[in-house]
């Protein structure tokens, strides 16, 4: 696989169009004993590439974040493009969830019925590695984080790999 760098804003910027794009991703967590789950979730997204989710304290993904705060995320596919992604959960309070209660109805507005229901809660997913992946070029497009730190985008260059 060659390695070339390139101008990380630039990438930064397709992958957050990307998921601006969409509206639906599934998230896997991990419940006790290390068996995945997936479910297919409505998202929000921040300028930072952060994810906001909404759900409910009873799902099985709430359980699940709550002993083991990672989980895996997968948006798109169709058109041959994806975006992967790993990240960290936290969940939302105060002037922070306001915010991003208000980015989330901004892109899901039919999510608000749910807001006022007991029980609901909403959190945010912090990256920690993310891979965009477009097979419709020749050779492939596959750029992203290196590896996984908290601040991947912090320094000035990524890289993107070819096959």
């Amino acid at each position: 696989m060659p390695l070339n760098t390139v101008d990380n804003d630039h990438q930064k910027q397709r992958i957050l169009g990307f998921l601006k794009h969409h509206q639906i991703g599934v998230i896997a967590t991990t419940k006790s004993g290390l068996q995945p789950e997936a479910a297919a979730v409505e998202y929000g997204e921040t300028e930072d590439l952060e994810l906001i989710i909404d759900t409910f304290v009873n799902s099985r993904k709430w359980g699940n974040i709550q002993k083991n705060p990672r989980v895996a995320f997968v948006v798109g596919w169709d058109q041959d493009i994806t975006v992967q992604y790993e990240g960290r959960v936290t969940q939302l309070q105060g002037e922070e969830l306001t915010k991003s209660k208000n980015t989330y109805f901004a892109k899901n507005p039919r999510a608000q019925k749910w807001e006022g229901r007991e029980g609901v809660i909403y959190f945010k997913i912090v990256p920690t590695w993310i891979r965009y992946t477009d097979t419709n070029k020749n050779p492939w497009e596959i750029f992203g984080s290196k590896s996984q730190r908290t601040n991947f985008w912090s320094n000035k260059k990524t890289y993107w790999f070819t096959t």
